[in-house]
């Protein structure tokens, strides 16, 4: 009882912030489903039931995290006065985004286990961040698609959520602080190259019940997420019972790994096609950036569900996807620092995650409508933050 008592009157008072911050982080690395609340006390220090008495269950948890980043993005672009320059309002978001990094991930994907009326009050917030980024990219560069460049350009700072790359925290600011000027001063129609050339390899022909259920399962995972997915959802949707499904996977995050594999293999097919013919660094980056937009276009629902849920997987699991990840990744940083060698290994990557992060939120801006007009767009845009 000593001892309980001399741990009450040392009980810190932010102790909910911390809560925050480490539930953010937490849930950020793992995923919301695979995120537990012991888990969370553990990296606070306290017992599960000292964290019961802050938040009630998981959900609430959860819930305030997305809203605490929502909140501080929110007080970042507010904060310069008005008619601020763009760097200014760049430099706020981005100090706010670097500090908070372990969890600030957390909307990327995550957020679509919110419930319907928490998303909606994320949408308005993150809605607020974005009118005024075009408020101001607008009046700084006054191009057409004033509104995508500033979803692009915030897409190249929040891509440091997603990877753990680092470097001098005065340089990593200074390198997302050049990409996302430079994705915001980009004409969107000003792609390099031809993107219509870009081959792509087909998707493998489904043939037998595995590759039926492997195929009805991705767009199920993609809208709805993998933990909210039944076995009688994929078996519906092939025309089976749901106990067949155990006769071709083992369980349902088998077919998860399957579909990783899978989007690993088609992005290893297409780089592989797309360096074949280049004749420098430089028209090899651009090769690289046209290429990974056009895939992300054609396999939405598989790359969505490969970037989303590969966190979410057991440990033995996620290694060779993992693998796969960072090989991809040498690739892209060997021809950019070739392209450009005043930068160094670190810088390299964080560029390549830059140009990642602007794919994402310009896609996202588009709905993902595979059009030549967009791919040409969003292939702009990913060039102009890796500056060739």
């Amino acid at each position: 009882m000593a001892v309980s008592a001399g741990a009450a009157t040392t009980r810190p008072r932010n102790r909910k912030q911390l809560i925050v911050e480490a539930a953010g982080q937490v849930f950020s690395e793992r995923g919301y489903h695979a995120a537990s609340m012991e888990e969370i006390a553990a990296k606070v220090g306290i017992s599960a039931a000292a964290l019961y008495r802050h938040f009630p269950n998981k959900y609430a948890l959860f819930a305030e995290c997305a809203d605490v980043m929502a909140d501080r993005l929110t007080a970042a672009v507010d904060g310069p006065p008005a008619g601020a320059s763009l760097t200014d309002v760049l430099a706020a978001l981005i100090r706010v985004t670097v500090a908070h990094r372990a969890s600030g991930g957390l909307y990327r994907w995550e957020a679509r286990y919110l419930s319907r009326d928490d998303r909606r009050k994320l949408r308005v917030k993150f809605g607020h961040v974005v009118d005024r980024m075009t408020e101001v990219v607008g009046r700084e560069f006054p191009l057409p698609d004033a509104r995508l460049r500033a979803g692009a350009a915030l897409g190249a700072i929040g891509s440091i959520t997603m990877h753990h790359t680092s470097t001098a925290q005065r340089r990593m600011e200074e390198l997302l602080l050049a990409a996302a000027l430079r994705v915001a001063a980009t004409d969107p129609a000003a792609a390099p190259g031809d993107t219509a050339a870009v081959e792509l390899p087909a998707p493998p022909v489904p043939r037998t019940r595995r590759a039926e259920i492997l195929v009805a399962a991705v767009p199920l995972f993609a809208r709805d997420g993998f933990a909210n997915v039944t076995n009688g959802q994929i078996a519906q949707a092939v025309g089976l019972a749901p106990s067949a499904i155990y006769r071709h996977y083992p369980g349902k995050v088998d077919i998860l790994v399957a579909a990783c594999l899978q989007a690993a293999a088609l992005l290893s097919q297409a780089v592989d096609r797309s360096l074949d013919h280049t004749a420098d660094p430089r028209t090899s980056v651009d090769a690289l950036v046209r290429t990974y937009v056009a895939y992300s276009f054609e396999y939405n629902a598989l790359n969505s569900v490969a970037e989303a849920e590969i966190r979410g997987l057991p440990d033995d699991l996620r290694r060779p996807l993992i693998a796969a990840q960072r090989e991809h990744i040498a690739v892209w940083e060997q021809q950019l620092r070739a392209a450009r060698p005043e930068l160094d290994a670190r810088q390299a990557r964080l560029l390549v995650h830059a140009g990642f992060g602007v794919v994402v939120e310009a896609g996202r801006a588009l709905r993902w409508q595979n059009t030549p007009a967009h791919r040409d767009a969003v292939t702009a845009l990913a060039t102009g933050a890796l500056a060739l």
